[in-house]
Formats: C-alpha cells, sequence, structure tokens
C-alpha cells in the first residue's frame, strides 16, 4: 500500500507523463476504513472543444456564495437570455442549505440575493459570475453573511470615502495528503529565506497556478494590483485595492472562487488556514491596508496616527472578527514570531514587520496615507475585517 501511494503521488505530480486526481474520500457507514477512488484528467484539448461551441445568444451565470463555514465558497449555475445590464436585473435563486450547513432538511431552501457581477474567465465570452448573499426564508440574513450589516456600516460613512487593500496570502497542498507542495514526503526544504520573491524550480512552487490566477482576475476585471511568492515554499499572496467600501469584501470573495477553480485545473488544493505547516515557518495572513480622505490629505499622519490609537482600544474585538473561529486560528499564527505581533499584545511602529500596526516609511515621510493591519488571518471574512476597522477609526463605536 505504501510503495503503491508513492507511485500515484509521483504519477499525481506528472513525473511519468500522468497526472491522477484523488476524489475527496467518502466514509462507509459502520466501517473506518476509506474508500478512495482515481480518475485520469480529461483529454488535453477536450474540453475547448466544447467551451467554444456557440451558445445562441444565451449566457450562463454562475452564482456563487459563502457557505455556512464561513470560509469556503459555492457555486451553481443558470442560463439566462440575455446579458444583464445591472445585478438589479438578476433573478433571486435559491439552494439546499441543509448541504451547505445553512439550514435543516425540512426548512432547507437558502435564497441567494445577486450583489456583484464579473466576467467569468473559465466560460468566456459574455458569460459572467455572480456574488451573491444568503437570505433565509423569513429573509433575516444567513449566519455567514456579513456583508448585510458591513453594507450598513460603509453607507453610513461614505462621507469619508475609506479605501481598502487586502494583502491575500494562500499555500498550495498536494491533494492526496494535505501535504505543502514544495515539501519533499517525510522531509522538510531548506529554511526559510531563498523562496520570498525568488526564481528557480528549486525555490519556487506553483508559480503556475499564481499567474493563471493573476490573468483570470484581470479578465474578471477585479481591482487586483500584483502577486508575489510568499517566505514559505509553496505560499504565494495577490493584492486586491485600493478599492471602496463594500467593494472590498466583494472582490476578495470573487478572487478565492477564482483562485480555487484555477487551481482546479492544475490538481492542486488551496488552503487559506493561517498556519498550515506547524513548526519554524511563517503563517498566512491578510493584512488590511485601510485610509480615509482625510488620511490621504496633507497633514494625514495626525489622522492615521488617531486611528492607530483606536485600533488598540479595541484589540480584543477585532482579535474576535479577524478569523472566523472568534480569534481560534489566529492564536496558531499570532505567536510574537514569523512576522508577527503576540495575539494578546497590541503594538504600532514603521516599518515594524513585528507589528499589529504598521505604517511605511514612504507614508512617514509623506505624512499622509494609509495603515496596515497586519492582525487578520489569511481565512478572515473581509466584510468582518472591514466592517471593524470603520466602526473602530471612523464610527468610534462598536455599539451601532
Amino acid at each position: 500500500r505504501h510503495k503503491m501511494a508513492g507511485i500515484l503521488s509521483r504519477l499525481s505530480r506528472g513525473l511519468v507523463g500522468v497526472s491522477l486526481r484523488r476524489v475527496r474520500p467518502s466514509i462507509c457507514v459502520g466501517a473506518a476504513a476509506r474508500n478512495y477512488s482515481w480518475r485520469l484528467p480529461p483529454v488535453e484539448g477536450a474540453y475547448m472543444k466544447y467551451i467554444n461551441l456557440d451558445q445562441k445568444g444565451k449566457i450562463i451565470a454562475t452564482y456563487v456564495w459563502i457557505d455556512g463555514t464561513g470560509e469556503n465558497v459555492r457555486s451553481k449555475a443558470r442560463t439566462l437570455d440575455s446579458l444583464p445590464q445591472s445585478v438589479d436585473a438578476l433573478p433571486l435563486w435559491n439552494f439546499d442549505g441543509s448541504s451547505t450547513g445553512q439550514a435543516i432538511g425540512k426548512n432547507s431552501d437558502i435564497i441567494m440575493k445577486p450583489v456583484a457581477i464579473y466576467r467569468d474567465p473559465f466560460l468566456g465570452g459574455d458569460n459572467i459570475l455572480v456574488l451573491t448573499d444568503c437570505y433565509k426564508p423569513d429573509g433575516s440574513p444567513a449566519d455567514s453573511n456579513h456583508r448585510n450589516s458591513c453594507k450598513e456600516v460603509m453607507d453610513k460613512v461614505a462621507s469619508h470615502d475609506p479605501w481598502f487593500g487586502i494583502e491575500q496570502e494562500y499555500n498550495m497542498l498536494d491533494p492526496l495528503d494535505d501535504y505543502p507542495y514544495g515539501f519533499q514526503k517525510g522531509a522538510f526544504p531548506g529554511p526559510q529565506g531563498p523562496y520570498y520573491c525568488a526564481a528557480g524550480a528549486d525555490r519556487i512552487f506553483g508559480r503556475s497556478v499564481c499567474d493563471a490566477h493573476f490573468k483570470a482576475c484581470l479578465f474578471a476585471e477585479l481591482e487586483i494590483t500584483g502577486t508575489n511568492a510568499e517566505v514559505m515554499p509553496g505560499q504565494w499572496e495577490y493584492q486586491i485595492g485600493p478599492s471602496k467600501g463594500i467593494s472590498m469584501g466583494d472582490q476578495i470573495w470573487i478572487s478565492r472562487y477564482i483562485l480555487h477553480r484555477v487551481a482546479e485545473d492544475f490538481a492542486i488544493k488551496i488552503t487559506l488556514d493561517p498556519k498550515c505547516m506547524p513548526g519554524d515557518w511563517n503563517g498566512a495572513g491578510a493584512h488590511c491596508n485601510f485610509s480615509t480622505k482625510e488620511m490621504r490629505e496633507e497633514g494625514g499622519i495626525k489622522y492615521i496616527n488617531e486611528a492607530i490609537d483606536q485600533l488598540a482600544k479595541y484589540h480584543k474585538e477585532h482579535i474576535r472578527w479577524y478569523d472566523p473561529n472568534g480569534g481560534e486560528d489566529n492564536k496558531r499564527r499570532l505567536t510574537g514570531l514569523h512576522e508577527t505581533a503576540h495575539i494578546d499584545d497590541f503594538s504600532s511602529g514603521v516599518a515594524h514587520r513585528g507589528a499589529s500596526v504598521r505604517i511605511t516609511r514612504l507614508v512617514e515621510k509623506a505624512g499622509k496615507g494609509y495603515l496596515e493591519d497586519r492582525r487578520p488571518s489569511s481565512n478572515m471574512d473581509p466584510y468582518r475585517v472591514t466592517e471593524a476597522m470603520v466602526r473602530s477609526i471612523v464610527l468610534k463605536d462598536w455599539n451601532i
């Protein structure tokens, strides 16, 4: 069995010219054994034969939503007679919430309300991705719908013109065993240092996924501004922003969906776990850059420093909102090591990557600009993070 597992692992990496994928294991009722099945990928080029077929004027709209975990995205597609001219022209839809952790079987319908439209980089043409938020049958937001309250807060502070930029880190895994992509089985690569923004087959793992995702996001017309290899092997980052108000959360969620879809084509698993590999390896975060028009204007450093004071005041509230499990995920990452501040302590500094909140040298020199909150985990909900920053910095109140 071990020899066969090794052979299949090598096959999956294409080392002998064939790529294999494992279907997620299913648990047999009454048995501890797992049933593993394998399938060959489609013949190269076969998919394009179908993707280029004439749709006779019809539009495929892929509805995307956040499931009950508050971390994962789901999707399903429908046919439209024409390309909608606005998000309001799209119909409501529903799905089985009992299969996504959002409802019980006897009352399982969850309603999807379209909130944003993007070009579809997978089906191409005039086909679209539709980001939705979810509601229960009584009209109240689903438990994982944090967009609703975020939108209310963003509307209240629109006159301050809040801008956000999020640096989304992620790790690639071997889908056969969830081991970090680029790690030799049963061993570790050399210590961190050579991998950050590197080049070379001995230092970079998964660049094709990163580049394909970059191009797909540009096709979808997201405000993606860059990408780079990160400190741990197989760890990458992309940046979205500056984006205004609610658009920041929308674009992060749809960019994550695109990332998972792109990785499917390379038989690579994406994880947003903030510490997927214990030990002397960097965790993954989602640093959030923030500014208001007051911060961006001359003399804005005064407002930046006041904002940092407000973030310090509400440190505990932010920690609860900066990962989907009330701070428990970030405990593994915010240790005071590996370019993080300790989860229990708030700190700030100029060009200090071990601080909770950082100001860059360029901002200090200009006397205006933005701040970087380095506390959010990679699996954070961007609606919660951006709402928290506005509540603390602009509204100065968490009871509104």
